[in-house]
């Protein structure tokens, strides 16, 4: 849901976006810590905050680590 942010904030596009694994904290909603495979041996670690649900607001990329590799510990940023 937040690949088009991704794209806008990076200024290309992913052919290929796949979680491969996340962590989630609890704030005033849930922020997701996801690290996702972007082609080739490229990986990037995304947080997402997802706001309660009566609020009724779609996920948000709050920022994220490129130049990643599949075996980079994912961490609370």
């Amino acid at each position: 849901k937040v690949k088009s942010q991704l794209e806008e904030k990076e200024g290309k596009t992913f052919d290929v976006l796949t979680a491969v694994e996340f962590k989630t904290q609890v704030v005033a909603g849930t922020n997701y810590f996801i690290k996702v495979h972007v082609g080739n041996d490229e990986f990037m670690h995304l947080r997402v905050f997802q706001s309660l649900p009566h609020e009724e607001k779609p996920p948000s990329l709050h920022s994220y680590q490129s130049s990643k590799t599949k075996h980079d510990e994912l961490t609370f940023f």
